[in-house]
């Protein structure tokens, strides 16, 4: 099965309105619609290891088909490694302030809890975000999660993308790798759904095998499926991933 980065800079329309969540240029949503009212809410938090080099645009095909699809759709933006304000604890802090937010600014367009779904490094912040006391949510996927963030160290996965989005390593900063990782963290209230191809050669699958091992949750593993195929409506994998959606 094919696995091309091509859906990353991929022509998608629009968003149908962006909205704010706070004061910095990044703490913004882009809102897609379905063309029927009343419907669900997918959250959709992206990849790029952190990094300020990949941005929410790149999951422009993925909101659009999730919109066609039927679902509300919401990708929020958040501070990043490499820019002011980004890694620890300001990307935290940015998921967790535009999930809070959602409730009140998504109101009139979907109906809640939401379904938070992450790709990447997207889907570790997504079950870290759903271990939170406060967090409503109807359910959580990941899609080739960073969820064992000690094992992404060791792993030096992106050159070092889990010590650079902590500040250290586990060695270094112990405290922010508990707080952080999901792997050490209690199991959400709602369901968690892992989604892994075993073609993955940015995030092993052995990252998603330890997370369910050690939490027991359900993970797909999906044969001769890279890492950006999760992420593109035109691959095989796609039915897939709408799968994994509560209804």
């Amino acid at each position: 099965m094919t696995d091309s980065r091509e859906v990353l800079t991929r022509p998608a329309s629009p968003p149908d309105l962006t909205l704010s969540y706070g004061p910095h240029p990044d703490h913004v949503i882009d809102v897609r619609l379905p063309s029927r009212s009343e419907a669900p809410l997918v959250v959709v938090l992206h990849g790029g290891f952190w990094r300020s080099a990949y941005d929410r645009r790149h999951t422009g095909p993925m909101a659009s088909a999730l919109a066609a699809a039927g679902y509300v759709v919401a990708i929020p933006e958040y501070r990043r490694t490499g820019q002011e304000g980004g890694g620890w604890p300001g990307t935290f802090d940015d998921v967790a302030a535009a999930l809070d937010a959602m409730p009140s600014l998504l109101e009139p367009y979907a109906a809640m809890p939401p379904v938070v779904m992450g790709h990447s490094a997207g889907g570790h912040l997504a079950v870290w975000a759903a271990t939170r006391p406060s967090a409503r949510l109807r359910g959580v996927v990941s899609l080739a999660g960073c969820l064992d963030l000690l094992m992404c160290s060791d792993l030096n996965l992106d050159d070092g993308a889990a010590d650079l989005l902590l500040g250290g390593s586990p060695a270094e900063v112990p405290d922010r790798y508990a707080a952080a990782d999901p792997a050490r963290l209690a199991l959400p209230a709602a369901p968690v759904r892992l989604l892994h191809g075993t073609s993955d050669d940015r995030v092993p699958i052995e990252v998603s095998r330890s997370y369910a091992a050690r939490r027991g949750a359900p993970l797909r593993e999906l044969p001769g499926v890279g890492h950006f195929a999760l992420i593109d409506p035109l691959s095989g994998a796609w039915p897939t991933v709408l799968d994994a959606l509560p209804r």
